[in-house]
């Protein structure tokens, strides 16, 4: 995995998304109208998603290349298809 992705940029975003959720909890604790509770949950979301692409683009261009052109192609193209669909389910 640490091939296929910068991994200081990864620990900064869920640092940041870390933030967002503190955030979110103290919203709760001081009685914050629910309406802005859910527009932070949505950017945490969001930027969770953000993540999870930066993994699969990292693992395409990595891992499923180098199973493609070194490896079994099928097993490769059916793990990512796999990947693919657990990333999917997140939203």
């Amino acid at each position: 995995m640490r091939q296929c992705m910068d991994i200081p940029k990864l620990q900064t975003r869920i640092k940041k998304i870390e933030g967002q959720l503190r955030g979110i909890s103290e919203m709760i604790d001081k009685d914050i109208p629910c309406e802005d509770v859910l527009i932070q949950i949505n950017a945490a979301k969001s930027a969770l998603h953000k993540v999870g692409q930066i993994v699969l683009e990292g693992h395409l261009q990595h891992c499923v290349r180098d199973g493609i052109e070194h490896g079994d192609a099928d097993k490769t193209i059916a793990e990512f298809a796999k990947a693919i669909e657990h990333f999917s389910r997140m939203g």
